[in-house]
């Protein structure tokens, strides 16, 4: 069992949410070493305290427990496999933490070729945007090997408050799927009803204390919707990111002979915006798509 003295973590992915999550770790004592690929975006960090690693290689050769939040699956790949990579450099018995949202066949592999090496690998992306990071009240859905999991739970506590270790390697990227199906469909329906409601001549933000507590009440309603109302379309997670998940799952779901006709539908309408030049924006922009 790691302490906290003889804990070094590395973290790769200093974003909209991954700045936070560093930061919320330093915050409990923890020495962090990060790695971004555009330095200018860490320098708050290094202003309080985090170390600089200029590779996930060198990542790898100063910490034990390194937690990746990057963009798409093939940066991940690049990330851990690498000739930088983390588990191509790695040490024995670090644990390697992929948070990203990625493939669970990726997941797979790496938790194979960290086994190859006597390494611990954990997929557990998150839920919860850049409020929940800040906050620290992420959600974390975790797969791999349970006796790592518990080994890991006190620096998932920092991170988050609903944290459920899910199954095997690759559990938590298929847990993280159905939490983007559910969301997908939920935006749609967000974003209608606000829309209905001004096109209405309603106020829409006495519209949501009414709807937000009761039945219709989601994460999205009452965190994204008064954003699209005051036209605040900054991210707290990027359109292009989200399309990339929903394909994720798409393709997931095609492979277990499913249909997902709001999966499908959402996937549309994000990708239209994204063809207007929207990727850069949050997801509540979906809201854009009735000015069209």
């Amino acid at each position: 069992m790691l302490s906290k003295e003889n804990t070094v973590i590395g973290f790769i992915g200093i974003g909209v949410m991954g700045k936070s999550m560093a930061r919320n770790l330093m915050k409990k004592g923890y020495s962090v070493v990060v790695y971004n690929r555009t330095k200018e975006k860490a320098a708050d960090l290094l202003q309080e305290g985090a170390a600089w690693a200029a590779s996930p290689k060198e990542a790898a050769e100063k910490a034990n427990v390194i937690i990746t939040i990057v963009g798409y699956p093939k940066d991940v790949e690049e990330v851990y496999l690498g000739e930088n990579g983390i588990i191509t450099n790695g040490k024995e018995n670090t644990y390697v933490i992929d948070m990203t949202t990625s493939t669970p066949s990726l997941a797979k592999k790496l938790f194979e070729e960290a086994k190859s090496k006597q390494m611990h690998a954990l997929d557990a992306p998150v839920s919860g945007g850049d409020i929940g990071a800040r906050e620290a009240k992420l959600s974390i859905m975790v797969g791999g090997d349970k006796e790592a999991f518990h080994d890991m739970l006190p620096i998932f506590e920092i991170l988050g408050t609903n944290i459920v270790y899910q199954g095997p390697a690759g559990s938590g990227q298929h847990t993280k799927m159905c939490n983007q199906i559910a969301i997908a469909s939920n935006m749609i329906g967000v974003c209608e009803a606000i829309v209905y409601a001004e096109k209405a001549g309603l106020n829409p933000e006495n519209v949501l204390k009414s709807i937000s507590t009761g039945a219709a009440g989601s994460f999205s309603l009452t965190n994204l919707a008064p954003r699209m109302i005051k036209g605040d379309f900054d991210p707290g997670f990027y359109i292009k990111h989200f399309i990339k998940d929903m394909e994720i799952a798409m393709e997931e779901a095609e492979k277990m002979g499913m249909e997902t006709p709001g999966l499908t539908l959402a996937e549309s309408l994000y990708s239209r915006l994204s063809a207007l030049g929207q990727d850069e924006l949050g997801t509540q922009a979906l809201y854009k798509y009735w000015q069209q």
